[in-house]
């Protein structure tokens, strides 16, 4: 039977860590995936504070609110411009005239019956943010590129409403990446645009990719009231404001993906524990620690041993760990049966010693004897077999003697 019993250490027998000095040592090993994720929900909560929220009536020409745009509805009304603020797409579409500019917002509102409504009707529009799928079904040739924080930008082209606006403060603003004929204008260093005004069919649509012009909060700052007046009445004296209301439950508003749905700030807080997960994962992979010697749970059958680790031997061609532990073990064995000390087994500079005697007890010469107890390991399989026979052959004439 073989059996392995516990390494002794340096405390005095039977001594067992206490709990407080099991708990110090967990604590000491987790502490830093601790910070880790303590800083991650820091950063989330500070993100989640400075984010501004998007109230129910963002966008509303009615709603006073700040991020509600009824200041520009009433700028818009005192310079002759009719301004009609509809609930639904069918309403819009029946308000519009030839010469007016429909507004559409809060997009993620709209279905896809609602699309293609206003994809077959020849107007003119201004799409505030739209979603990726308002996008498709209006101006498909435009494309989001990304967001961008530049506050403030020149507008770099030649469209009149831009150019008289001047400069122009976006501060968060969806970026553009256009196909085809196009007028692009505040345009990021990369080459997309805030603002693009594209031909789709008998429609003329423009894509502003931020709401800060038009809300009551932004209104002020730069060029911003210039350039949404110029956007939403340029087109004539009659604006259609859309602002849907919430479909009805089942009727598949929207069609959003995942990306839309997300906000910004859970977007970055996923990527920040994606990047976080990486980084413990390297750090524990060098931590691996030393090798500890731990007590055998259960009493092993010594054939089953020998078994296990010829089967390992042989998995990993391993003739040359397989031949010297056989020939240890022989010399094990034949060291108290010549007379000589146990340690002079394993020692280099007995070899002579013991080739010698074993060679007087046995029918085989030095040289024979030298190579079946300290040889080069066997070529092959049958070899290590060879030297198994030779081995025992060697052992049992010198019992005999």
């Amino acid at each position: 039977m073989v059996t392995a019993s516990p390494p002794q250490s340096g405390r005095a027998e039977g001594a067992e860590p206490s709990a407080r000095q099991v708990a110090g040592r967990r604590w000491r090993s987790a502490r830093g995936v601790v910070a880790v994720v303590l800083a991650m929900i820091v950063v989330a909560v500070v993100l989640a504070a400075l984010r501004p929220s998007t109230s129910a009536d963002a966008l509303d020409p009615e709603s006073p609110k700040p991020d509600g745009s009824r200041a520009l509805a009433e700028i818009l009304r005192q310079n002759g411009t009719q301004v009609t603020v509809t609930r639904s797409t069918d309403d819009a579409i029946a308000a519009a005239t030839p010469g007016s500019t429909l507004v559409v917002t809060r997009s993620e509102r709209l279905t896809e019956e609602d699309l293609g409504r206003l994809r077959s009707a020849p107007l003119f529009m201004l799409l505030v943010r739209p979603t990726s799928f308002a996008l498709d079904a209006l101006a498909p040739q435009v494309r989001q590129d990304g967001p961008t924080y530049e506050e403030a930008d020149e507008p770099g082209c030649t469209l009149d409403a831009a150019t008289l606006a001047g400069k122009a403060a976006f501060h968060q603003s969806d970026t553009y990446d256009v196909t085809g004929s196009r007028t692009s204008c505040y345009q990021t260093e990369y080459g997309a645009s805030r603002l693009v005004r594209i031909q789709n069919g008998a429609s003329t649509v423009t894509v502003l990719g931020s709401t800060a012009p038009l809300t009551n909060r932004r209104l002020t700052e730069e060029g911003n009231a210039a350039l949404a007046m110029n956007l939403a009445g340029g087109g004539g004296s009659h604006v259609v404001w859309l602002v849907p209301d919430l479909p009805e439950e089942g009727s598949g508003a929207g069609q959003q993906s995942i990306g839309d749905l997300l906000p910004f700030g859970v977007k970055l807080l996923i990527l920040e524990l994606l990047v976080a997960v990486v980084l413990v994962a390297l750090w524990r992979a060098r931590r691996l620690g030393p090798v500890v010697a731990e007590a055998l749970p259960v009493v092993v059958r010594s054939a089953e041993t020998v078994e296990g680790r010829a089967r390992l031997y042989r998995a990993g061609h391993a003739r040359d760990r397989a031949s010297d532990a056989l020939r240890s073990g022989a010399r094990e064995r034949l060291v108290p049966l010549l007379g000589l000390p146990r340690s002079s087994a394993q020692d280099p500079s007995a070899a002579r010693e013991i080739v010698t005697a074993v060679a007087h007890r046995t029918t085989y010469d030095e040289t024979y004897v030298g190579a079946a107890l300290y040889g080069p390991e066997p070529l092959d399989d049958d070899g290590l077999i060879a030297l198994t026979d030779v081995l025992d052959d060697l052992e049992r004439q010198v019992r005999q003697s």
